[in-house]
């Protein structure tokens, strides 16, 4: 497994997302590791992420679905192309669709980990696949399109 998450290759002026951006002082900070076939994502929920006391707010489970799985794309494009991750040309994608399936509550304070792969992958979109693993049990499941962003990012 690559010991480098795929986000810190995404360049410094960029990296500002509240899900994965590292330069995001607020954000949540997602890792996605890259094993060469999934991508792998631990995260640990914390009071301030709850719905109800001692409960996982589901809308931070669709955030670290969405993020990470947005990951798991653009480290397999590097990968299907054989080039390192970082390298230029960048490559980068954007959440086109996001669906998530909630199967039982997630604990606070418990570590989650996430598991995606990509299921379809053509020159410009990705699908990826990604479950949340908490407690011995998948929690939640959703699928991500992604699709791959142009040479210029923003508005």
């Amino acid at each position: 497994m690559n010991d480098k998450p795929i986000q810190d290759y995404y360049p410094d002026d960029i990296a500002v997302c509240f899900g994965c951006g590292r330069h995001n002082p607020e954000g949540l900070h997602i890792k996605t590791y890259w094993d060469g076939t999934q991508g792998i994502c631990r995260f640990t929920p914390l009071p301030r992420h709850a719905a109800y006391p001692g409960i996982v707010y589901g809308g931070l489970i669709a955030s670290l679905i969405d993020c990470h799985a947005v990951g798991t794309a653009v480290a397999a494009a590097y990968q299907h192309e054989g080039r390192a991750p970082g390298t230029g040309p960048l490559i980068l994608f954007f959440t086109a669709r996001l669906v998530v399936e909630y199967l039982s509550p997630a604990a606070v304070g418990a570590e989650m980990e996430l598991r995606a792969r990509v299921t379809d992958f053509g020159a410009r979109k990705a699908v990826v696949a990604c479950s949340v693993f908490s407690d011995g049990a998948e929690r939640a499941r959703g699928e991500v399109t992604a699709v791959r962003a142009g040479e210029k990012i923003g508005p």
